[in-house]
């Protein structure tokens, strides 16, 4: 009964101590399939606010969306399991369409405005967004290494998960996971 108490009153004062994190144990049961290799953070990682081009170079950057969760994907126009990967972000993008979920798309590195067009062309995504970030200055700061990456960030700006290598966006899983993200709010 005393170790009880101990693990109710230790639980208790870790989530007041960091209410952003409250229920991520919950959340992180969620994860089936491919989202096993989400990784839930156990301390809030703010991101850096680098700038990131569209198919027009204008400039963007991710706190345009601050106030939504956002599933960021960094890609590039060679990677195989982006291609497949891909799609799936799309579906997810419209199962969330009115939400405040919102897949933000990054190519990384040396892809062409044309490249990045063609490419969603092929695999008929027309509703995520071609941001690059030609130069890799973001994906360095946000320790991007090897694609695709996706990243969870909370409505303030904080990454909460990240998922290395290409996964299934559209899965009752990732679904699961990101309205119980956005429920938490």
């Amino acid at each position: 009964m005393k170790h009880l108490l101990a693990g109710v009153v230790y639980t208790a004062l870790g989530l007041l101590a960091n209410p952003a994190l409250a229920g991520t144990d919950d959340i992180a049961a969620l994860r089936d399939g491919a989202m096993k290799k989400l990784e839930f953070h156990s301390e809030m990682q703010p991101i850096p606010d680098g700038e990131l081009l569209d198919e027009a170079d204008r400039t963007h950057r991710l706190s345009d969306f601050r106030g939504e969760w956002l599933v960021v994907n960094f890609w590039a126009t060679w990677c195989a399991p982006c291609r497949q990967e891909m799609p799936t972000l799309s579906a997810l993008q419209t199962a969330f369409d009115g939400e405040p979920v919102r897949v933000v798309t990054i190519a990384t590195g040396r892809n062409s405005v044309t490249g990045i067009a063609k490419f969603f062309e092929e695999i008929g995504v027309d509703n995520l967004p071609q941001l690059r970030d030609p130069n890799q200055a973001l994906a360095r700061q946000m320790a991007i290494f090897g694609l695709p990456i996706t990243v969870i960030v909370d409505p303030e700006g904080n990454e909460v998960a990240r998922l290395r290598g290409d996964a299934d966006w559209n899965s009752d899983s990732a679904i699961a996971i990101l309205q119980a993200l956005a429920a938490g709010d």
